[in-house]
């Protein structure tokens, strides 16, 4: 049951959530040419990520995984794609094994997070295997992020219409993350907030909307790689204060 909240937000958005009429799937159908080359550019881009950079980087980033705590590099899960249809997603594993996985978001401090899966998920590396789903053809450069099973089962019984994102391909990156919606919802709001990126993009995707995405994206996470290295300076002792402790 929904709550008078959840009830009058979504009655706020009604424009936006009138996704369940035979006419949603004409922002789809209009724009054939479009989503050719679009998935010419995910395969050359894609290609190149690993070629040149997941070829020596999941190696590298392997043994530091593994030296961190038990388990596998890869963390597989499955989510919804296109259509609906469930595919594995690919990350680098930054969690320990645990039961919850498959159905419990990750929070903020959550214990199960290790200290180099804290950095990747800050950094948003862990999400370069999905080059990987590029590649296969079950998820783009750019889209909305695909969901746990659980978790789009939920937001549609909560968001009429939410499955209208499944209309195109999950991505990497989307409207709704450099817009500041990463990580887990918090609330129904976050929740509703996200799907009305996802479904902007959707009715309104064309490349110019997508290189905007790529380039804000790639700004985002250079200025969290500085940002945490500077965060780590920060808390590393000065020299000083290493020779006061070592004299006192």
């Amino acid at each position: 049951m929904l709550t008078i909240y959840q009830k009058l937000l979504l009655r706020k958005s009604a424009p936006l959530l009138n996704y369940q009429t035979p006419f949603s799937r004409l922002f789809i159908d209009s724009k054939p040419r479009y989503f050719f080359f679009k998935r010419v550019f995910d395969l050359v881009f894609s290609v190149f990520v690993m070629v040149f950079i997941l070829s020596w980087f999941v190696p590298l980033l392997g043994i530091i995984i593994k030296m961190d705590s038990r388990g596998t590099v890869f963390f597989l899960q499955r989510r919804i794609g296109k259509g609906g249809r469930i595919f594995l997603c690919i990350k680098f594993r930054t969690m320990t094994q645990n039961m919850e996985a498959d159905t419990k978001q990750a929070v903020e401090n959550d214990y199960r997070i290790t200290r180099v899966g804290k950095l990747l998920r800050m950094c948003s590396i862990d999400e370069l295997p999905q080059f990987i789903n590029v590649f296969l053809g079950q998820m783009s450069v750019i889209g909305p992020r695909p969901h746990m099973l659980s978790d789009c089962r939920k937001f549609s019984e909560l968001v009429p219409g939410y499955k209208f994102r499944n209309f195109v391909r999950p991505g990497i990156t989307g409207l709704a993350q450099i817009k500041g919606y990463r990580g887990p919802s918090k609330d129904h709001r976050n929740i509703l907030r996200r799907f009305q990126y996802d479904a902007f993009y959707i009715r309104n995707t064309n490349f110019g909307l997508d290189l905007r995405i790529i380039r804000v994206t790639v700004a985002q996470v250079t200025i969290a790689l500085f940002k945490n290295k500077k965060k780590r300076r920060s808390l590393e002792p000065k020299k000083s204060e290493k020779y006061g402790k070592i004299a006192a």
